[in-house]
C-alpha cells in the first residue's frame, strides 16, 4: 500500500481543514470505535457521522454566543465525543484548552481563570456538580456540556446543557471550517508541572500539522491501521499522534476504556499501533512476570529459553552480533512462546510507541525479545510534542531514536539537548518571562534533558539537568534512572531516590501490595500490620532486592537506607501530577520526618 491518501501540511493548512479534507476523501470510512456501555458492545463511527455531529455542536456553541478566540475547554475521558467537540470548536475558530479528568479541582480553577475559558465539555453532571463547588469556576463559565444524560437541572451557574440536545438536533447543519492561518493559536496545553502553578503552552495549528505528519514520515501508517486510544487526549502525545497523525493517514482509532479493561481491550480491538507511557508497560510487564512464576519449572526455563534467543535474533537481525546455532530454534519458539505473549497485546501489533519517559532497559529487552515492536519516542508539550522516535530504517531499542524530519537538534555546553523547528511553541499564555527562558533569541527550544547524540544520530537521554542528585563526594546520579530500574522489580510499584548534598542515597518506596503479602507470609508476619513494614528482616530483604535493580549503576549509586510504605501516590492525594510524574518537594515535604530518620539511623552507627 502506498501514501497516496496522506493529507500534508499544506493541504490541510489548519486542523479542521486536516478533518474536513479527511471527511470530503474518506466520508464513509471507518473513523473512530468505541465501548457502547448499554448494548455492551462495539460500535463505529464513519468520518462522515463524526462531521455530521461536529457540525451540530457548531451551532449549539454558536447558540451560546462564543466567538472566534474564546478559549473552551475539555475534561473528558477519550471517546468520539471529545473529537467532536475539539473539531468544533477549531472549525468556529475557538481554542481547546484540554484538561486531565483526575486533575485537582483547584488546578482545574486556576486554568480556567488563567486561560479565560467560556464553555466546558464535561464527562457528567456528578463532575460538574464538584467543579461548580468553587465559586470562580462556577462565575467564569457561559455554558457546561455533559456527556451524560442531565438527570437535575442547577438552579445556579452556567446552563448546563447535554451535548445529546445539540447532536440530535433536527437541522441540516454542514461542518465548514471559518477562514484560519496556520499561524493562528489552536490550542493552550497546560504542563502539569512538579512544582509550582502549570504554564500554558501555546500551539499552532501549523505546529501540531507539522509535527504529526513528520512522525507519519518515520512509520508506515496507512488505513489499514487500528490505533488503540488509552493514553489521555489531554495528553499532547495522543493528540498530535493518536488523533490528528491518523487523521492524515485515514486509520482508525479506537478508544479504551480503563487500565483494568485494557488486557480485554487489547483482545477485542487487536491494534496495529499502540501509544503509551512507561508505566503502562510496566504494568503489563509484571502482569506477565507474575504469571510465568505460577508456571512449571519446565515451563520457565522455555519462557527464559525464548527470551535469551530472541534477543540473540534481533541483534542480529540489526547487524550487531553474529549468526549464532540458536537461531535455528527461533521460529520454534516465536510459536510456542512468544507468540502468546504477542497475542497478550492483540497478536497483530506493528508499533508499540513509548513516551513521556525513557523505558527501563530490562522491560524493554523483555519486549522485543519476544518479537513486540517496541519504538521509544521523545519530546515534550513545547515541542507539539515529539522531536524525536525509533523507527523500522534506524532502530535501538535503547534510543529514543532519531530527530523527526524537519527538526534541527543541538547539544550545549552541558550536554542539554536543545531543538529547532516549526513544532515549536508560540510560546507560554501570558507569560512572556518563562518564554523567553524557555526560547533562546536564535529560536532554539531548550528542553532541560541532557542528551547524548551518537554519531548516527540516535539520542540517549542520559538525565534532567535540575534533578540531578549530587552527593556530598561531588558524584551525580540520575534519580529518574534509578527509580526506573527500581519499578521493573514488581515488588516495587513506586521509588523516590534522595541524597542531595548527602554522603549515600536512600529511598522511599511503595510496595506492591499482593507482593507485600507473599513476602510477609514468606517471612511468617501479618501483611496487615502496618508496623511490620518496618521490620528488620523486610528492609534487610528489600536492600538485597535494590542491590538486584541496581546492579548495573555504579558503586556510590546504592541506596543504604530506605521507607516503605502501602499507600500509593496518586493524583487523588497529590503526590503524582496528572501526567503522572512524581511531585518530588511534596513527597519530601511528606515524608520529612522518615527522611531525617533514615539518615540520622545511618549517623549513629558511625
Amino acid at each position: 500500500m502506498n501514501d497516496t491518501d496522506y493529507i500534508t501540511p499544506e493541504t490541510a493548512q489548519t486542523l479542521p481543514g486536516l478533518f474536513h479534507e479527511r471527511v470530503m476523501r474518506s466520508p464513509n470510512t471507518q473513523a473512530y470505535g468505541f465501548f457502547d456501555d448499554g448494548n455492551d458492545t462495539w460500535e463505529s463511527l464513519t468520518w462522515e457521522q463524526v462531521a455530521q455531529c461536529a457540525a451540530r455542536i457548531q451551532v449549539g456553541l454558536q447558540s451560546k454566543a462564543v466567538v472566534k478566540g474564546d478559549r473552551v475547554a475539555i475534561m473528558l475521558r477519550n471517546c468520539p465525543e471529545w473529537i467532536m467537540f475539539d473539531v468544533a470548536a477549531l472549525g468556529l475558530g475557538l481554542v481547546t484548552v484540554p484538561l486531565y479528568t483526575n486533575d485537582r479541582a483547584e488546578n482545574v480553577a486556576y486554568i480556567v481563570q488563567n486561560a479565560g475559558i467560556k464553555a466546558m465539555l464535561v464527562q457528567n453532571q456528578r463532575q460538574w456538580r464538584q467543579l461548580s463547588q468553587i465559586e470562580s469556576i462556577r462565575n467564569a463559565l457561559q455554558c457546561v456540556i455533559s456527556v451524560a444524560p442531565i438527570t437535575t437541572v442547577s438552579d445556579h451557574g452556567p446552563c448546563l446543557v447535554h451535548i445529546r440536545d445539540w447532536i440530535d438536533q433536527d437541522i441540516n447543519a454542514e461542518y465548514q471550517p471559518v477562514p484560519l492561518d496556520s499561524s493562528d493559536l489552536a490550542t493552550i496545553i497546560y504542563t502539569s508541572g512538579t512544582t509550582g502553578r502549570p504554564k500554558g503552552v501555546m500551539l499552532s495549528h501549523g505546529n501540531i500539522l507539522s509535527n504529526a505528519f513528520a512522525a507519519l514520515q518515520c512509520s508506515d501508517i496507512f488505513e489499514k491501521d487500528v490505533f488503540l486510544s488509552f493514553l489521555p487526549l489531554s495528553h499532547a502525545m495522543e493528540r498530535t499522534a493518536g488523533c490528528f497523525m491518523p487523521m492524515m493517514a485515514n486509520s482508525r482509532v479506537c478508544f479504551s476504556r480503563s487500565i483494568p479493561q485494557l488486557g480485554e481491550d487489547l483482545q477485542k480491538v487487536r491494534p496495529t499501533v499502540f501509544v503509551s507511557v512507561p508505566r503502562i508497560y510496566e504494568i503489563i510487564f509484571t502482569r506477565i512476570l507474575s504469571q510465568v512464576a505460577q508456571m512449571s519449572y519446565l515451563g520457565r526455563k522455555m519462557f527464559a529459553w525464548t527470551q535469551q534467543i530472541g534477543w540473540r535474533y534481533l541483534q542480529f537481525r540489526l547487524g550487531k552480533s553474529g549468526w549464532h546455532w540458536s537461531l535455528l530454534f527461533w521460529p520454534l519458539m516465536d510459536r510456542l512462546v512468544a507468540a502468546k505473549i504477542k497475542q497478550r497485546l492483540g497478536g497483530r501489533l506493528r508499533y508499540a510507541i513509548v513516551g513521556g519517559a525513557a523505558l527501563d532497559k530490562t522491560i524493554t529487552k523483555f519486549f522485543v525479545s519476544f518479537g513486540i515492536p517496541v519504538y521509544q519516542g521523545y519530546g515534550m508539550t513545547e515541542s507539539s510534542p515529539v522531536i524525536s522516535v525509533g523507527r523500522p530504517g534506524a532502530y535501538d531499542p535503547f534510543s529514543v531514536g532519531k530527530a523527526l524530519p524537519g527538526i534541527d537538534v543541538k547539544l550545549t555546553a552541558e550536554g542539554e539537548l536543545c531543538t529547532r523547528s516549526d513544532c515549536v511553541m508560540l510560546g507560554y499564555y501570558d507569560n512572556q518571562l518563562a518564554t523567553r527562558q524557555m526560547i533562546d533569541t536564535e529560536g532554539w527550544l531548550h528542553t532541560g534533558d541532557i542528551v547524548h547524540i551518537t554519531d548516527e544520530g540516535y539520542l540517549y537521554i542520559t538525565g534532567r539537568i535540575k534533578d540531578i542528585i549530587v552527593l556530598a563526594n561531588a558524584e551525580k546520579v540520575s534519580p529518574q534512572d534509578m527509580e526506573t530500574a527500581i519499578c521493573a522489580d514488581p515488588l516495587f510499584d513506586q521509588a523516590m531516590i534522595l541524597g542531595e548534598g548527602q554522603p549515600f542515597l536512600c529511598a522511599l518506596l511503595v510496595l506492591n501490595e499482593e507482593e507485600w503479602n507473599s513476602l510477609a507470609e514468606a517471612k511468617k508476619l501479618n501483611s496487615a500490620l502496618q508496623e511490620n513494614l518496618q521490620d528488620a528482616s523486610v528492609h534487610k530483604y528489600v536492600l538485597r532486592r535494590l542491590g538486584d535493580c541496581l546492579k548495573e549503576f555504579p558503586g556510590y549509586a546504592q541506596v543504604r537506607r530506605v521507607s516503605i510504605y502501602l499507600e500509593p501516590w496518586t493524583t487523588e492525594n497529590n503526590l503524582l501530577t496528572p501526567t503522572l510524574k512524581t511531585r518530588r518537594k511534596l513527597l519530601m515535604e511528606l515524608f520529612a520526618e522518615d527522611i531525617e530518620a533514615m539518615y540520622n539511623s545511618m549517623e549513629k552507627q558511625r
